[in-house]
């Protein structure tokens, strides 16, 4: 019943600038939130720590929404959803950014080698860096101007979010040392979100073995 009122139910293209109006609204204030604690002693005793860990929270929420869309889009039948991507996509490297800044600056005070040779000695950081190239290179081709000019390549440039999918709730898991659960959930909503897409994911390697082997 819920399924077919959702169906019934049209995004207008005023609708979606309503959604774009809130998602920069629902974004603005949860930089106010950080912005707060920071100046106000809101994340505790380590507010290094408490920087960190919410603007990486944030980063993977906003990950999680972007891959949301599709199937919610394709269950609905609600393409309007899919012009949202862009937009969720840019906030989560925005956060993203600002996570790898604040670690940068408040753990490592710009020391940029140090920050390659923890890289190198720590795994989770090694992955982190490694969701974090994906995303810098997913915002900075999001453009449809950018689209056009890679053509047949931009698609297949896009598709390695599905391993920051994967990558980012095993980096919130390897760098806790305690409080284990809330990063699982975070792994398991990834993992329901790429099994949602598995058809495609199996075309993806089939086709990628296949010119491996031509």
């Amino acid at each position: 019943m819920i399924t077919r009122h959702v169906q019934k139910f049209r995004l207008t293209p005023t609708r979606i600038l309503i959604i774009k109006v809130i998602i920069h609204a629902v974004s603005l204030l949860f930089v106010t939130v950080l912005v707060h604690n920071t100046l106000n002693g809101g994340f505790g005793a380590d507010p290094i720590k408490g920087i960190e860990h919410f603007t990486g929270k944030a980063a993977l929420n906003t990950l999680i929404l972007t891959l949301l869309l599709s199937p919610l889009a394709k269950k609905y039948k609600q393409g309007g959803l899919i012009r949202l991507r862009r937009l969720l996509g840019v906030y989560s490297f925005f956060w993203v950014a600002l996570h790898l800044s604040a670690y940068l600056a408040l753990d490592l005070n710009f020391d940029w080698y140090l920050l390659g040779s923890e890289i190198i000695k720590r795994p989770y950081l090694a992955i982190g860096a490694i969701s974090w190239i994906i995303l810098l290179l997913l915002a900075l081709t999001s453009t449809q101007s950018m689209q056009r000019r890679l053509g047949q390549h931009w698609q297949q440039l896009h598709n390695w979010v599905y391993l920051t999918l994967i990558l980012s709730p095993i980096h919130y898991y390897w760098s806790v040392k305690s409080g284990l659960i809330e990063p699982t959930i975070y792994l398991f909503i990834c993992l329901s979100l790429l099994y949602c897409r598995k058809q495609k994911i199996m075309n993806l390697l089939a086709r990628k073995n296949k010119y491996q082997t031509s």
